[in-house]
């Protein structure tokens, strides 16, 4: 990141160790007092690639280094803001109002060269982040083994589909946020907190009940119909204009798949992301396509030039299948992209 990150970076570091002439607030004692990890508080003061806090945690640093009886022995308590005197209140308000600047100064400028935008997988709020893949239906768990809780041998990952795009992305979304709650379930699994976390989903609308709901609640630029039972099969639909995979001798040679990242419906300060093939290795492709390390940073980057900081947008493309294995889409093909929205 550019300059205005760099000193948004210094500055959170420079309060840590030097708000107190006789003090020196540990990373250990702040990550505390603001309920976070200790990488997280480093990743914000790396001025080398500085990650940018939301303006919650930039609201707690300024109740915090206001004022100096936020020590509390060897830990920090931050005061209500109702116990703060009149000075406390007028440098509060005037460290965030400096923050608030800093991190839009950050927020607003391009990365430099040779710099990629930060992945999406990378959140970067120290919040929850779900996971939501679909439960293999009952016909198919009836031709497997383990898959009973009662069996002493039972496996309860077995019951998931699309289990390679979880288990590549799950072990992705840990690395890149340290400090976040990673958890994945069956959509049938979901409590409330869950929901309002930052969502992703795997799978499509026939088996992945979560993804067919929010497809309902979201006005999406494409539709996906499962006309299996058809000579046409199943499809993406945008207007009227049909996507479908391609098959040779029974044999997938190129599936159809979106990505849509835009806010959470049920929590509009979380967001929800959605990876969905018509197969299974279409879901795996666009999920390889923001992790594979031969692709990342260059559709990652592709996704920023194209998109910005839309609020929401969505991808549908093609994932080519080669001898039973996904090819990792390159997005900066024109051929493999077939909807881009916003227009």
């Amino acid at each position: 990141m550019a300059d205005s990150g760099q000193a948004l970076a210094r500055r959170l570091r420079q309060l840590r160790q030097q708000q107190w002439p006789d003090t020196t607030v540990r990373q250990p004692q702040l990550a505390r007092a603001l309920n976070v990890s200790v990488p997280l508080i480093s990743s914000w003061e790396n001025e080398s690639t500085p990650k940018v806090p939301p303006v919650s945690r930039l609201q707690a640093y300024a109740l915090i280094f206001c004022t100096r009886r936020s020590i509390d022995g060897d830990q920090l308590v931050p005061l209500d803001e109702t116990e703060l005197t009149t000075e406390e209140s007028r440098l509060r308000d005037k460290l965030l109002h400096e923050l608030l600047d800093l991190r839009t100064a950050a927020l607003s400028q391009t990365p430099a060269p040779g710099i990629a935008p930060a992945n999406p997988w990378q959140f970067d709020d120290g919040n929850r982040i779900v996971i939501v893949c679909a439960r293999l239906p009952e016909e198919l768990l009836a031709r497997m083994p383990y898959v009973r809780p009662e069996d002493p041998d039972y496996i309860e990952l077995y019951t998931y589909a699309d289990l390679d795009s979880l288990f590549e992305l799950h072990g992705h979304i840990r690395a890149f946020n340290p400090g976040s709650e990673v958890r994945r379930h069956t959509a049938k699994e979901l409590q409330p907190d869950d929901l309002t976390s930052h969502l992703v989903l795997l799978g499509g609308v026939d088996w992945n009940d979560l993804t067919s709901d929010v497809f309902q609640v979201l006005d999406l630029p494409v539709r996906q119909v499962n006309d299996w039972g058809s000579d046409e099969g199943p499809y993406f639909s945008h207007g009227d204009r049909q996507f479908s995979p391609t098959l040779a001798d029974g044999r997938l040679r190129e599936d159809v798949a979106l990505f849509y990242r835009g806010p959470n419906p049920y929590n509009a300060r979380r967001t929800l992301t959605i990876c969905n093939g018509m197969y299974g290795r279409g879901t795996l492709g666009v999920v390889r396509a923001l992790t594979d390390t031969n692709f990342r940073d260059r559709n990652t980057a592709w996704l920023h030039e194209r998109f910005g900081a839309g609020e929401a947008y969505a991808l549908l493309s093609r994932v080519r299948v080669v001898r039973g294995q996904v090819v990792t889409p390159d997005w900066t093909l024109d051929g493999l992209r077939l909807v881009e929205w916003p227009d």
